[in-house]
């Protein structure tokens, strides 16, 4: 490709993903698809330039005093001008004598402080951290889950295949990828000795401190990381259920359940009224996603105000589901990849009030006895990780026990 026509497919893309209806990563992937043509070198660039804009799209649009799509990109490649309209043939619409006036102008006002932040100004009002929304606003590591063999074995298969990795800090499973990963080249993948999966939430499932003979549910499993990683702790011994409303994201979950050979996670879309037995509910709510705005940075803004009260009552809803279906002694492992407080410390203080059978287990002491690893958080009711913290995605867990 010409590189007018380059620049021309970032716009088309940013078109989309400006009116913050549809995640980037699907926006992305269905323009490519589309136009096979596009060469791999020329996708890597458009893909790039896309994703370094909607990091920093709330600079740029200050900066172009407009949400325009062309005004946003133009002030991205401000610098380069020449290169983008080359006069190819299927390049951008020329600038107009306005653009070009204003492109010459410096906006010399300093950034608010969300701005600066790259986070809508309601959510930073709720953060207001600037540190840890730069640290969200970075991208994510490549981390993956050893499954079936040891981490340092897997290192050394991954090392022989030349790549490179480097063991976490906080779960003994993880290992981050130092460079590219295509998983369909990789044999220690296609093995089915490795999954993808963020550091913490490889650490937050051995909280859920499984046995072969509990009775476990994976509430709201969605693409069933954590069921493949409980299947793994318990060497395919025990029975664990993986539930979810959407029976197309649980058809999506049996090749994974094939190539990892995992061989005790039972799918089911329906639960009996008659089962209120479980040992061990573990319920990934249903949340902002706000901790995983590294790998998703478009989300931030496809979130609102509305939406998030809807996830709270709905968060409220599920934990109530939870207590109702736990037996004595069990326990409620709620978790989300959100860092904002009211879906997290907020919802349970508010749950225990409502169910004063249950209480939060002392997390330090539970870590200690499942992970080598210092606990990396200061409250121990609650488990907070982060990229700020932990280089993780922003995660979430408290270990509610039912005492009556």
């Amino acid at each position: 490709m010409q590189n007018g026509a380059r620049y021309q497919a970032v716009w088309e893309i940013l078109s989309e993903v400006f009116k913050d209806r549809l995640p980037a990563d699907k926006i992305i992937n269905d323009y490519l698809r589309g136009r096979k043509y596009i060469g791999s070198k020329d996708r890597r660039f458009i893909v790039d330039l896309v994703w370094r804009i909607i990091r920093n799209r709330m600079k740029l649009e200050f900066d172009a005093q407009s949400a325009d799509a062309r005004q946003v990109l133009l002030y991205a490649v401000r610098d380069r001008l020449d290169e983008v309209f080359d006069g190819s043939v299927h390049g951008m619409v020329p600038l107009t004598a306005e653009e070009e006036k204003r492109l010459r102008q410096e906006n010399d006002m300093p950034y608010p402080d969300y701005v600066e932040a790259e986070c809508p100004q309601w959510l930073f009002a709720k953060i207001k951290d600037m540190a840890f929304c730069k640290a969200l606003n970075n991208p994510a590591t490549t981390d993956v889950r050893a499954h079936g063999i040891g981490r340092a074995e897997l290192k050394q298969k991954l090392a022989a295949e030349g790549i490179d990795a480097t063991e976490g800090a906080y779960a003994p499973t993880c290992l981050k990828i130092n460079g590219r990963l295509v998983l369909n080249n990789c044999m220690a993948w296609q093995d089915g000795l490795m999954d993808v999966q963020d550091e913490a939430c490889q650490a937050a499932v051995l909280l859920a401190d499984v046995r072969p003979e509990h009775k476990i549910i994976d509430y709201c499993c969605g693409a069933g990381g954590k069921a493949l990683a409980l299947s793994d702790i318990l060497h395919n011994k025990g029975r664990i259920l993986a539930y979810d409303i959407d029976a197309r994201r649980l058809e999506a979950l049996k090749p994974r359940m094939a190539r990892l050979k995992a061989t005790n996670i039972e799918l089911t879309d329906i639960i009996a009224d008659s089962d209120k037995d479980f040992d061990r509910f573990i319920l990934d709510a249903p949340c902002s996603g706000s901790g995983t705005w590294r790998r998703a940075p478009d989300a931030k803004f496809r979130l609102s105000e509305k939406q998030l009260k809807n996830l709270n009552k709905t968060q409220a809803e599920l934990l109530d589901i939870a207590a109702v279906k736990t037996k004595t002694g069990g326990r409620i492992i709620y978790m989300t990849c959100s860092v904002l407080k009211e879906e997290n410390e907020d919802m349970i203080e508010a749950f225990c009030r409502r169910q004063p059978g249950f209480v939060p287990l002392n997390l330090k002491d539970l870590w200690g006895r499942k992970n080598a690893a210092p606990y990396p958080a200061a409250d121990e009711r609650y488990l907070r990780l982060s990229p700020l913290t932990t280089g993780t995605d922003g995660f979430f867990v408290c270990v509610l026990e039912r005492k009556a």
